[in-house]
């Protein structure tokens, strides 16, 4: 019952925004926007048909146009677990840095435009397919790479004082030191994760409250309590202080973040009633928040109170379906049935057919375990 560390949790959002130095997004690629529509409702299976109509079609006409079809292509064979098909598809392709990726080539079709269309987003997922093909350390090599890809960026827009440039390659770098914090911690290497966390700190991330949110949640995993509330307590500080205003975090993110690091230490304490009154306030502030919703039915539990919290979790997924259905949240519900119920196995099939009619592409349904 932690929270979970942020491993890529919607890849599909880190496809890389295109400038609008060209206007609308179609007019950058045909039909982006539909193919993002689809990705956010999870139809994974229509955008692979879409590609594919696309490039028989050869509607895709410019060199940026097949790369970022490509990327969507190989984002949705991954989403639905055809590893294999994806690894394909990036082997098509050439060395990133190759001439052939670059604007500059291509003086007649963008002009006046300089740099790599290689989507970041390709890029990611050229990292994270090896460790989804069991080649674990090919993965965590390219992830290593990629984040010095990253700052390496990040350097360049700082010293041309690039403002939201920085802004957006500071969130990839969180997001790709979250991603190799994420796959050490599952490994239990809680010595590599702080190596990583010390460096990026001294790197001057460490006024970023979700990564000194990630200290104390490794903290906490090694056992060191009073290490973790300092990390804590360092958060809240910035919160008080102002720091969403950076951009990184909404306030209300920032505030949920800080109720959730509360709840943290009062499960630790077994104090299940707090951490309870802790995550009504994120849902109270974002009802969308479908850790604090989770863990609050999970507290519930604890608590021996097995009829709340199994209104929780159903009232979350009745409410805010396309966000509360996660194998973790259904897992979690259909443990709370078979505790509850002596019928579970017909709740269980009405559940898993709901799920059937509404789940996007890539649900795992096996979860209900029926």
């Amino acid at each position: 019952m932690t929270e979970s560390p942020p491993v890529c949790q919607n890849p599909s959002r880190f496809t890389d925004p295109l400038t609008n130095e060209f206007g609308s997004l179609n007019d950058l690629v045909p039909d982006l926007a539909s193919l993002q529509d689809l990705a956010t409702r999870g139809s994974w299976r229509t955008i692979i048909d879409n590609v594919s109509r696309a490039r028989s079609q050869s509607l895709l006409t410019q060199p940026h146009h097949h790369l970022t079809y490509l990327a969507y292509n190989t984002l949705a064979l991954m989403k639905l677990r055809r590893f294999d098909e994806a690894q394909q598809e990036l082997d098509s392709l050439e060395d990133f840095n190759s001439s052939g990726y670059q604007y500059e080539t291509y003086p007649h079709i963008y002009p006046n435009r300089t740099g790599s269309m290689v989507p970041f987003s390709l890029r990611w997922l050229y990292a994270v397919l090896p460790i989804k093909l069991s080649n674990r350390q090919v993965g965590l090599d390219r992830f290593y790479e990629l984040l010095d890809f990253v700052r390496e960026k990040l350097a360049r827009k700082l010293a041309e004082k690039l403002e939201e440039s920085v802004k957006s390659w500071k969130k990839r770098e969180i997001f790709v030191l979250n991603c190799l914090i994420g796959y050490h911690l599952s490994s239990k290497e809680y010595n590599v994760c702080f190596d990583l966390m010390n460096e990026s700190i001294g790197r001057g991330n460490g006024l970023d409250p979700i990564l000194v949110s990630k200290l104390g949640f490794i903290q906490m995993q090694v056992g060191d309590l009073e290490g973790a509330k300092k990390s804590f307590n360092r958060v809240e500080e910035m919160l008080n202080e102002g720091k969403f205003e950076d951009g990184l975090l909404s306030e209300v993110e920032f505030r949920n973040l800080v109720s959730r690091n509360k709840a943290l230490i009062y499960l630790v304490g077994k104090d299940y009633v707090s951490a309870v009154r802790e995550y009504e306030e994120c849902i109270e502030r974002d009802y969308n928040d479908i850790v604090a919703i989770n863990n609050k039915a999970l507290c519930l539990m604890y608590l021996r109170d097995l009829s709340d919290s199994i209104k929780v979790l159903e009232n979350a997924l009745e409410r805010v379906p396309t966000v509360a259905l996660n194998e973790t949240l259904v897992v979690n519900l259909c443990s709370m049935y078979e505790l509850a119920y002596v019928n579970h196995s017909d709740i269980k099939r009405t559940l898993s057919s709901w799920i059937g009619r509404v789940a996007p592409d890539d649900f795992d349904s096996s979860c209900t375990r029926i």
